[in-house]
C-alpha cells in the first residue's frame, strides 16, 4: 500500500514539474520578449537629434507628447524606431471595436466565433498600418521644423528623410505589434498590454529618484513626500479592490428531461464588473483634452496671440476648466464604452436561447431592461471611481510636480496589467494541478478492488 502511495506521489510530482516547466518556459519567453522591446527603445531613427527632441520634449512635456512619451517608455523623447510604440494599433483596435457595433456585417462576424475574430484582427492590422504611416509621416514632417539650442533637429531634412523615418516607425509599430501577439500565444498575459506596461513600470524608478531629488533639494518637503508616496500606495489598494468588485446577477436555468434523464436545474450568476470600461476612458479623456493644449502651447512659440495663450493657460494642468473637462470625458467615455463592449439585449436573447433566467425578471425585453438598469447604476459607480483615481494624481502632478508617472492612468495600467497577468498564471497552475488530480484518480482507479 505504501509503495503505491509512493509511486502515485512520484507520478503526480512528475506531472506537476512537468507543467510547471512549461509555464516557467512562458515566462522567460514574455521577459525575453520585453527585454527585445526595452532594446528596440534605445535604437535612434538616422539623422535625428535626439538632443534636441529631448530638449523640446521638456519644454512641452506636460501635453500631449508627455502622455505618449510615457506610453513608449521614452522612445518618444529619444526618437528611436520605437517612437510610435503600439498606440497605432491600440487606436486601431478601439476603432474596429466601435465600427462593430455600428456596422451590421462586422457585429456578424464578431458572433461567427474563431472565424470572426480571425478576419476581425486582421481589418485591425489593415487599420494599425494605416494610422502608423499617418503618424509616422506627421512626426517626420513635424521633425524638420522642430529647432533647439544646438541647432536644428534633422540635419538633412528632405523626402529622402521623410520615406526612411516614415519606413522606419511604421516598421517598429508592426514589430511591436508581432511581438505582442507572439507574447500572447507563447507567453503569459496579454502582450500588447504587457508592452505598455513595460514601458511604464521602466521609468518608474527614475522618476521615484526625481521626486526624491525634489525632496533633497528643498522643493518638496519630506512630510509631502512621504503622504504622496502613501496616497500612491492607497491608490493602487483602491484600484486592486475596485477591479476586483463585481455585481454577481442570480440566473438560474431549469430542468430538462431527456429521455430517462434529468438535466439542467443549476443556479449560477452572470458577473458585472462595476468598471466595465477599464482604463480607456481615462486614455481618451487625456488624449482629447491634452491634444489642444499642445497645439496651443506649440503656436504661442511662433506668434504672440493672445487668445493661443489664453488657451493654453486654461487648459494647463489643475486648471478649473482643465479639471472641469476632464471630469465630463471621464463620465462620457465610461458610459460610451460600456454601451459599446455590453449589450443588455444580446445578454438577455442568449440567456432567452438556453433557457436562463433571472429570479423575478420575465424573459426577453424586461431582462434586457432590469440589466440595463443595473448596469446604469454600477457604470455611474465606476465612473466616480476613475474621477476620483485621475483627479487625485492630477492635482500633484500641476501643484507639485510630480512625474507622469505617478498619474492616475499610469497606476491604473499598471495595477489592471499586472492583476490581469497573475490570473492567467494562477490559471495555468489550476489547470496543472487538475490535470494532475485527474491523473492520480486514473492511476488510482485502475485493477479490481478486493472484496
Amino acid at each position: 500500500m505504501a509503495s503505491a502511495t509512493d509511486q502515485l506521489t512520484g507520478s503526480l510530482n512528475f506531472g506537476v514539474i512537468a507543467k510547471a516547466t512549461e509555464l516557467k518556459n512562458r515566462i522567460w519567453f514574455t521577459l525575453a520578449a520585453l527585454i527585445v522591446y526595452r532594446i528596440g527603445t534605445y535604437v535612434p531613427v538616422p539623422g535625428v537629434d535626439a538632443a534636441v527632441m529631448g530638449e523640446m520634449l521638456r519644454q512641452h512635456g506636460g501635453g500631449i507628447l508627455g502622455m505618449f512619451d510615457m506610453f513608449t517608455g521614452g522612445a518618444l523623447g529619444r526618437m528611436t524606431v520605437l517612437a510610435l510604440n503600439i498606440m497605432p494599433y491600440i487606436s486601431a483596435s478601439i476603432i474596429v471595436q466601435l465600427m462593430t457595433a455600428a456596422i451590421p456585417s462586422w457585429e456578424t462576424l464578431k458572433k461567427e466565433g474563431e472565424s470572426g475574430r480571425k478576419k476581425l484582427n486582421q481589418y485591425t492590422r489593415y487599420l494599425t498600418l494605416v494610422i502608423a504611416l499617418v503618424q509616422a509621416y506627421g512626426i517626420a514632417a513635424g521633425l524638420e521644423g522642430i529647432r533647439g539650442s544646438s541647432g536644428a533637429a534633422v540635419a538633412d531634412p528632405g523626402m529622402f528623410f521623410r520615406i526612411s523615418s516614415v519606413i522606419t516607425l511604421v516598421g517598429g509599430t508592426m514589430f511591436l505589434m508581432w511581438l505582442g501577439e507572439q507574447i500572447t500565444a507563447r507567453g503569459v498575459g496579454n502582450g500588447i498590454s504587457l508592452i505598455i506596461f513595460a514601458g511604464i513600470v521602466a521609468n518608474l524608478p527614475s522618476a521615484l529618484i526625481s521626486t526624491l531629488e525634489l525632496g533633497r533639494t528643498g522643493a518638496l518637503s519630506t512630510f509631502f513626500i512621504i503622504f504622496f508616496l502613501s496616497a500612491a500606495l492607497g491608490t493602487i489598494a483602491l484600484v486592486v479592490f475596485v477591479e476586483r468588485a463585481q455585481r454577481r446577477l442570480p440566473v438560474q436555468y431549469p430542468k430538462r428531461q431527456v429521455g430517462n434523464r434529468m438535466f439542467g436545474g443549476e443556479n449560477t450568476h452572470l458577473p458585472l464588473k462595476l468598471n466595465t470600461a477599464g482604463v480607456i476612458p481615462p486614455i481618451f479623456a487625456s488624449s482629447l483634452l491634452l491634444l489642444p493644449a499642445t497645439v496651443a502651447g506649440f503656436a504661442t512659440d511662433r506668434t504672440s496671440d493672445t487668445w493661443l495663450q489664453t488657451i493654453a493657460n486654461m487648459l494647463a494642468h489643475g486648471q478649473p476648466l482643465y479639471m472641469t473637462l476632464y471630469m465630463a470625458l471621464i463620465i462620457f467615455f465610461a458610459f460610451f464604452y460600456t454601451a459599446v463592449v455590453f449589450n443588455p439585449t444580446e445578454t438577455a436573447d442568449n440567456l432567452k436561447k438556453y433557457g436562463g433566467f433571472v429570479p423575478g425578471i420575465r424573459p426577453g425585453q424586461q431582462t434586457a431592461d432590469y440589466l440595463d438598469r443595473v448596469l446604469t447604476r454600477l457604470t455611474v459607480l465606476g465612473a466616480a471611481y476613475l474621477c476620483v483615481v485621475c483627479m487625485i494624481p492630477e492635482i500633484l502632478i500641476s501643484h507639485y510636480g510630480v512625474p507622469f508617472y505617478f498619474g492616475g492612468t499610469s497606476l491604473l495600467i499598471i495595477v489592471t496589467v499586472t492583476m490581469d497577468t497573475v490570473a492567467q498564471v494562477q490559471s495555468h497552475l489550476f489547470a496543472h494541478q487538475y490535470e494532475g488530480l485527474i491523473k492520480k484518480s486514473r492511476l488510482g482507479g485502475r485493477g479490481p478492488r478486493p472484496r
